[in-house]
């Protein structure tokens, strides 16, 4: 025996087993002798089925946004309609119409009764009376240009795309010196999705045990106006670019929060914090940025809170049981494209926050894993 294959880690028995299950599905005689044996015939099926929706997964991506631009939903939660009456509202001929109602139908988008008219669905239900869903599927257009050669992203430098230049603080050397019209898109983008998110943090973590709250890099405001609807005591103030800053302080100003609530503008990679908040949040920005920038990040969080303080890190992140997709794959691929930031799973954040002096990093459970995760780390009392 070798030196190298005596240093070799030996293989445990689950890897031996997966690769002799994963060499023998390679074997095309295999794979039609498990499609015809019954034992193995429903495991088979469900394979072909799970290959082919990674296949056609764009398609059907595709049938969502023309839903979702035709405004397809919102004229059925009318209630039911006749499908000739369907095409002349979504301005479709008839055989496009009966097209995308088929398709939309094959992925509970849609339903057809028995009386032959069409309604909701039960994923075209869940999108109605929530923007953000329309919100995001309108966005994707610009994540599938940037992937139509998904090759050539990940031989090149990041940035320099469509989505890159949308969210415009990816790649700018001076974040705090963007104008209005630079950071007004994405800001309303995340107005409209954060209050998805702002309902699972607010079920799983109860802001009314804390004196005041700063949102860092909370967009216009939109989370923390729902946690000031939650906790009518605390104080809010919002900190991000100048520019979204000011939206934030007009937000307040109309829903009356004022008087408990306040807007700072400055650039959280080179500015220090405001001080006077017993808790800061971060939703949905570490993942956005590298591990530099939140590395100094976190620093300043820490140095911003008083003893007995908290942080609360609030974003989907990789390895989360039954989504194991959305982090790796969704993100892994959308923040390249936007060119800043990489998924994290729990314990990479736990070991961040743990450099930067927090103690006691902990998940606490949300009901939507999937859309987000909640992680909060504490400073030590004196």
């Amino acid at each position: 025996m070798t030196a190298l294959a005596e240093a070799a880690p030996r293989s445990g028995w689950r890897d031996r087993l997966r690769d002799l299950r994963d060499a023998l599905t390679a074997k095309p005689g295999f794979r039609s002798w498990a499609a015809g044996f019954p034992l193995t015939r429903l495991l088979a099926r469900r394979r072909a089925r799970e290959l082919f929706d990674l296949c056609a997964g764009f398609v059907y991506s595709q049938v969502l946004t023309a839903c979702v631009r035709l405004r397809l939903f919102e004229i059925l939660e009318d209630g039911p309609q006749e499908e000739a009456a369907l095409a002349r509202r979504l301005d479709l001929p008839p055989e496009g119409a009966a097209r995308l109602l088929r398709a939309a139908e094959s992925l509970r988008l849609v339903r057809q009764r028995a009386d032959g008219r069409w309604s909701l669905g039960e994923l075209g239900a869940a999108t109605v009376g929530n923007p953000g869903i329309a919100a995001m599927v309108e966005h994707h257009a610009m994540l599938y240009a940037d992937l139509a050669d998904p090759v050539a992203i990940l031989r090149r430098d990041r940035g320099g795309n469509a989505l890159s230049r949308y969210w415009a603080y990816a790649g700018a050397d001076s974040p705090g010196a963007l104008p209005d019209e630079r950071v007004g898109d994405y800001t309303a983008l995340m107005a409209a999705s954060q209050p998805m998110v702002a309902e699972e943090v607010i079920a799983a973590y109860d802001f009314r045990r804390h004196r005041a709250l700063m949102d860092i890099g909370g967009g216009s405001g939109a989370f923390l106006a729902a946690v000031a609807g939650a906790a009518p005591e605390l104080r809010v103030t919002l900190f991000d670019l100048p520019a979204v800053a000011e939206q934030g302080r007009a937000r307040f100003a109309r829903m009356g929060l004022g008087a408990r609530a306040d807007a700072h503008g400055g650039d959280f990679t080179a500015d220090p914090l405001p001080t006077g908040a017993d808790l800061i949040s971060l939703v949905r920005v570490t993942h956005d940025h590298d591990d530099d920038v939140v590395r100094a990040l976190l620093a300043r969080v820490r140095a911003a809170l008083p003893p007995g303080g908290r942080v609360i890190i609030a974003e989907p992140m990789a390895g989360t049981p039954g989504a194991e997709p959305m982090g790796e794959a969704y993100f892994g691929f959308y923040l390249l494209a936007m060119g800043s930031g990489r998924p994290r799973r729990p314990e990479e954040l736990s070991a961040m926050l743990t450099d930067a002096g927090f103690t006691q990093p902990r998940l606490i459970a949300t009901r939507t894993p999937l859309l987000v995760r909640v992680m909060v780390a504490d400073v030590s009392p004196r």
